[in-house]
Formats: structure tokens, C-alpha cells, sequence
């Protein structure tokens, strides 16, 4: 007796519960895919917007005028330049308060900084939650399925005399599919959690680096 083993032949002979643990695995990987290339479209914009500004800010320009420039967009700055124009900002509006002492300019410049840095850090981590929950929980759930296939299959030997491999192969093939597609839904979602997370906190230094780089240009505006 033939048994027809390709893997779409699998998923259509599976159970209707372990056919829908297939789709719910199909449906989070077609989402991971998705998110992953967006995530890395995202942090490569990230990253290069802030070599662009870092590059400009460092050139020896003006800050009001690199301010204006950025504030004169119709889109609203991100990344570096958000951290800078909210800086930036407030230290003006300080600034041109009557009896504003320096350090209290440079500390109101620091918090609108750090406000715009959250801002920026939730908008990189987007997804990352996504990517570690499917990484995470795909395997278990595949194997959910494999261990449901597999008590059917033996369910189903109960009648039989004699059981043979040939009989409880097939029925075993169908269930172990789950796990394979577990797998195959955890393993690029976990990889790129991984990339993904440590792209983020480079990005996160280097947004730290140059607050405390703008701070000390912004403490020696603040006694000129």
C-alpha cells in the first residue's frame, strides 16, 4: 500500500486542528516577513539620517541656521534631528526669558532632548515585540499541533489488529509538519529580534552620545 508523502499531500490529509495551527504558524511568519522588512527599511533610514546630520552638525554650520533648515521641512524631523530640534528649541525659548540663569536653559534643553528620545527609541522598537513573541512561542505551538496529530494517529490504530509502519508513518509525517512549520516561523523571527535589537541600542548610543555632546556645545551658548 502507496501513501502519497509531498508536503502539500501532508497538510491536506492533516487534522482540521492541526490544520489550523498551520495556518495560525503561515499567518504569524507572513506577518514576521513582513515586519522584518519594514523594521530593516526603518533602521537603515535611522542610521543613515543620523551619519547625514552628524555630518552637518559637526561641519561648523550655524545652529540657528541648521535648526531653521530642519524646521522649515514640511515633514516633521526624526531621529537625530528630532533630538536636536527639540533641544534646540527649548534652549531659545529659555533663552529668551528675562532672569533665565544658564544651567536652567541647558537642563530645560536636556528634558525636551530626552522626551524626543523616547519618542524616537518606541518608534525604532516597533514590531520588536511582534518578532520575540513569534520567535518564542511559534515552536510551541507547532508543537501543539504534532503532539495532537500524533494522539489522533495512535487514536485511529486502536481498531487495528496489527499496526504496521506503514500505517502509523503517515499519520506521524502529518503532525511532525507542524513542528517544521513552528520552526520555520520562529527560526528568521528570532534572528531578526536579534539583529534588530542590537541595531536599535547602537542607534540608542549614538542618540546618547551626541545629547551630551550638544549639552556641553548648548552649556557654552548659555554663558556666552
Amino acid at each position: 500500500m502507496k501513501f502519497d508523502m509531498s508536503f502539500l499531500q501532508l497538510v491536506l490529509d492533516a487534522s482540521p486542528l492541526v490544520k489550523g495551527v498551520m495556518l495560525l504558524l503561515l499567518a504569524a511568519s507572513l506577518v514576521a516577513w513582513t515586519m522584518i522588512f519594514r523594521k530593516w527599511s526603518t533602521v537603515k533610514q535611522a542610521r543613515r539620517a543620523a551619519d547625514e546630520f552628524e555630518r552637518r552638525f559637526w561641519s561648523g554650520a550655524d545652529l540657528g541656521e541648521i535648526y531653521r533648515q530642519v524646521a522649515g521641512r514640511d515633514s516633521a524631523p526624526a531621529g537625530m534631528e528630532s533630538i536636536f530640534a527639540a533641544g534646540f528649541k527649548e534652549f531659545a525659548r529659555l533663552r529668551k526669558q528675562n532672569g533665565a540663569v544658564p544651567m536652567s536653559m541647558v537642563e530645560g534643553a536636556q528634558r525636551a532632548m530626552r522626551v524626543a528620545l523616547s519618542r524616537e527609541i518606541d518608534n525604532l522598537e516597533t514590531y520588536l515585540s511582534f518578532l520575540a513573541t513569534v520567535g518564542s512561542t511559534s515552536p510551541y505551538i507547532g508543537l501543539f499541533g504534532t503532539v495532537w496529530g500524533i494522539m489522533n494517529s495512535f487514536h485511529a490504530l486502536s481498531g487495528v489488529e496489527q499496526a504496521t509502519l506503514s500505517l502509523v508513518a503517515p499519520g506521524i509525517s502529518e503532525a511532525l509538519v507542524a513542528t517544521a512549520m513552528g520552526l520555520f516561523a520562529a527560526i528568521p523571527a528570532v534572528i531578526a529580534y536579534n539583529r534588530f535589537a542590537n541595531d536599535v541600542e547602537r542607534l540608542t548610543n549614538r542618540y546618547d552620545t551626541f545629547m551630551d555632546e550638544f549639552s556641553s556645545i548648548l552649556q557654552r551658548y548659555a554663558h556666552e
